[in-house]
């Protein structure tokens, strides 16, 4: 585990502007909202470990 925050770049699903959000790389899966910084509409984001310990992050609208 690392337990650090990764900046990444994440297009959001509303608005489609591009914004850098910190995620928690705790190398575990998890699931939360955060509100986009340019439309402040709410973003999902899906974030997944896999075997290799790689993490992947997913966006999607409330609507999707």
């Amino acid at each position: 585990m690392n337990n650090e925050l990764q900046n990444i770049d994440v297009m959001c699903p509303y608005c489609g502007e591009r914004i850098d959000v910190l995620i928690d790389d705790c190398g575990d899966s998890q699931q939360y909202i955060e509100d986009c910084q340019v439309c402040c509409r709410p973003i999902n984001f899906y974030i997944t470990v896999d075997e290799y310990q790689q993490m992947s992050v997913r966006v999607y609208s409330d609507d999707e």
